[in-house]
């Protein structure tokens, strides 16, 4: 005879909202979704050639990121529904992933240059920062974690496609442009936040869990240090993943040419 109420239970602690183990920043399956992501990343750029040529291969992994990307914003928010936890103050999409998400899926199906320019800076280092320290209170094995880390990887992982695929690249001009819109999207956001008593972006408060802001002074000094490390990370980002791959580009350029030369 079938147990129904024991039948039951592995469904409802996957998807319950009272019913999984406590998230632990830095724990194995916090370290082990890291891990993945960054083997999905290696994956992606050791591949890149061969993906790039196979239009077969390189449509089917840019759609399956906007498949990755759509299912998990819809199934967040339909789990918000179902459990009765959608609140307009907490469960809009007006975080900066929740943002970045939604744009990756347009970057992905336009192949948009615009949006990627803000989306290589803006959406790998909000994403790789909320992975780093997340701002998640259910662990392994529960929809949220999984929710929770694939989106987040399939964000960084958007962007990347773009460069090492489509051979996007960004420009300096290309910081200048993720900061405005950073700024653009606090000044709406932050308008939201005074009419409806919320807290996205954590522009009114620091979340209650730790975070990469614990590091930046108390409210309001956070907002403005923001700026400064945002501006001090893209250009990190850009510096060494374009500046220095092309400064040795050419100085190999250049002796190759010059042995050409003393050769001959």
């Amino acid at each position: 005879m079938i147990n129904r109420k024991e039948d039951t239970m592995p469904l409802f602690s996957f998807f319950g909202p009272n019913s999984s183990p406590k998230f632990i920043m830095f724990s194995t399956p916090h370290v082990s979704a890291i891990g993945v992501l960054l083997l999905f990343i290696f994956a992606l750029y050791l591949w890149k050639r061969r993906i790039r040529s196979n239009r077969v291969a390189s449509s089917a992994i840019r759609y399956a990121l906007v498949v990755l990307l759509a299912l998990t914003e819809l199934g967040l928010n339909t789990w918000y529904f179902t459990n009765h936890l959608w609140d307009v103050r907490y469960t809009l999409p007006l975080e900066l992933c929740s943002v970045t998400l939604i744009l990756s899926i347009i970057m992905l199906l336009t192949r948009s240059k615009k949006l990627y320019q803000i989306l290589y800076f803006a959406g790998i280092a909000g994403a790789f920062q909320a992975l780093i320290t997340p701002n998640l209170a259910y662990g392994y094995h529960h929809f949220r974690y999984f929710e929770y880390f694939i989106a987040h990887g399939a964000i960084v992982l958007s962007p990347l496609y773009m460069t090492w695929v489509e051979q996007y690249k960004p420009t300096w001009k290309s910081i200048g442009w993720s900061l405005l819109f950073l700024n653009a999207l606090a000044v709406v956001v932050g308008s939201v936040n005074y009419v409806l008593g919320s807290n996205y972006m954590f522009l009114n408060h620091k979340p209650d869990t730790a975070s990469a802001l614990d590091l930046l002074g108390p409210y309001p000094y956070y907002l403005l240090a923001e700026e400064g490390v945002a501006l001090l990370f893209f250009v990190g980002m850009y510096t060494l993943f374009f500046v220095f791959p092309n400064r040795r580009k050419k100085r190999l350029a250049l002796e190759s040419i010059t042995t050409k030369g003393v050769e001959s």
